[in-house]
């Protein structure tokens, strides 16, 4: 059912109940009218009657029949005139008003009052004065008749007018459902013109906002779209560049480690052979030897210093734990005084080789920046699982982060750490340990992020 139907149907009701409400009041008016005017023609007829009857009566009930008849019909009532044994001698003619016409009988039954009955005894007779509303219950049933007619047409024009306007009203909506089809098939341009109607007006405007702001947020959206576009491929692309300068490290530890290394053992066990040869031919010279043999070993020694930090061949070789160990042993060597307490549980997971770097870089970033900015002295560092992620925390005792709660500028490790450990779908978080120092923790999913190819 449309809604220009809905509201004529609507307004018809409305009429018929305003109509159906007069109506009732005009019942009611005109029952109380006709009881007026019959009960008060039968008494006046009564009272005229009673006072002439008995003036007739004297001389016989045929002089009170010829006046009757002189009379006739007096409005409103039947006159009947009885002689002493009750037979009827006189009855007075019926109305010529409407003759031949009558009220229906439900609703004669409906407007006429209780019938009125006056009745005047004398000697030889008895005289009738009954109250009878036919014609005005006829006059009654021809103005309900008017009011019934006159409302029917009134119904008719008025809901001609209303289906009228209503359709001029609503003729708008039509533009509106249209526009609202044209967005939901795409069309995110759509604008309705100035519509007629401060309602549709109003609709028109708050549409074409709407088609604004939609406007503005689909842009936004691309926008958004492009940004993530390009932070994903800046995070591939620096995910590329960590893969490939790990590599370089690798290679660098490599030949540091398998030829540097030999080399320079070599360069020491001939320089102590040539020591001992030249020991008590030429002293001069064996000290010489002897210098070379020491500096081979100062650089064997600088040289392993430098390859954990290149990149942890240990890792590789026996896994995440035993890497973090040998980090915790080497950070206890080189800062005497700085305690690190170590805690891994892996429940025998397998990590990825990404993954497992990540976590290895993320102590050795946390434990660095805690020697050098906290001044830190004790070092706690934990491993675990669970629920399918694995999770490194470090917390230290020292003098923590700023009263902002950001790092302190140049902390550019741990940005760098952060777009890493994001490359894996991971999180790092960093804030104040209490009652001092820091926590870093970094969460990391167990299952490999996917590679980045070369």
């Amino acid at each position: 059912m449309t809604l220009r139907l809905k509201i004529n149907l609507i307004v018809a009701a409305l009429t018929l109940l305003f109509v159906a409400a007069v109506v009732s009041l005009q019942l009611t008016n005109m029952r109380d009218s006709v009881a007026e005017e019959t009960v008060a023609a039968n008494r006046v007829a009564a009272q005229l009657l009673n006072r002439t009857a008995w003036l007739h009566a004297a001389q016989g009930t045929q002089a009170m029949q010829a006046f009757l008849q002189g009379v006739g019909r007096v409005r409103s009532n039947e006159i009947t005139l009885l002689d002493a044994g009750g037979a009827e001698l006189y009855r007075s003619p019926p109305s010529p008003y409407k003759s031949g016409r009558d009220a229906p009988e439900w609703f004669e039954s409906l407007i006429s009052p209780q019938a009125s009955v006056q009745s005047i005894e004398f000697p030889d007779g008895k005289l009738v004065v009954r109250a009878n509303a036919s014609r005005a219950v006829l006059d009654a049933w021809d103005n309900l008749l008017q009011l019934v007619v006159g409302s029917a047409l009134l119904l008719v024009l008025v809901s001609a007018l209303v289906f009228w306007q209503v359709g001029r009203t609503v003729r708008p909506f039509g533009q509106i459902v249209d526009a609202l089809n044209r967005m939901q098939g795409g069309r995110f341009d759509t604008a309705l013109p100035a519509l007629p109607g401060r309602e549709a007006a109003a609709i028109g405007a708050a549409f074409n906002r709407m088609v604004g702001e939609l406007q503005n947020h689909i842009e936004t959206e691309r926008r958004a779209v492009r940004a993530e576009t390009q932070l994903s491929d800046s995070r591939e692309l620096s995910r590329w560049i960590d893969q490939h300068v790990e590599q370089e490290r690798h290679l660098i530890a490599r030949e540091l480690h398998d030829e540097l290394g030999q080399s320079v053992i070599a360069m020491r066990s001939v320089a102590l052979s040539i020591a001992q040869r030249l020991a008590s031919k030429d002293p001069h010279n064996a000290q010489a030897a002897r210098l070379i043999a020491e500096e081979s070993s100062r650089l064997y020694d600088a040289m392993h210093g430098i390859i954990p930090r290149l990149t942890p061949l240990v890792l590789d070789s026996f896994g995440l734990a035993e890497a973090l160990d040998d980090l915790a042993e080497r950070t206890r060597r080189n800062h005497s005084g700085v305690v690190v307490d170590l805690k891994i549980d892996l429940a025998g997971a397998a990590l990825p080789n990404e993954t497992a770097l990540a976590l290895y870089r993320a102590a050795q970033e946390g434990i660095t920046n805690a020697l050098a900015h906290g001044q830190a002295q004790r070092l706690a560092l934990s491993v675990a699982t669970q629920a399918g992620r694995v999770e490194l925390e470090l917390r230290d005792d020292g003098r923590g982060l700023p009263a902002d709660g950001t790092p302190r500028s140049g902390h550019y490790g741990l940005r760098w750490l952060e777009e890493r450990v994001q490359g894996l779908n991971g999180s790092v978080q960093l804030h104040n340990a209490t009652p001092r120092g820091v926590s870093l923790r970094v969460s990391v999913p167990l299952a490999a992020a996917p590679a980045v190819s070369a």
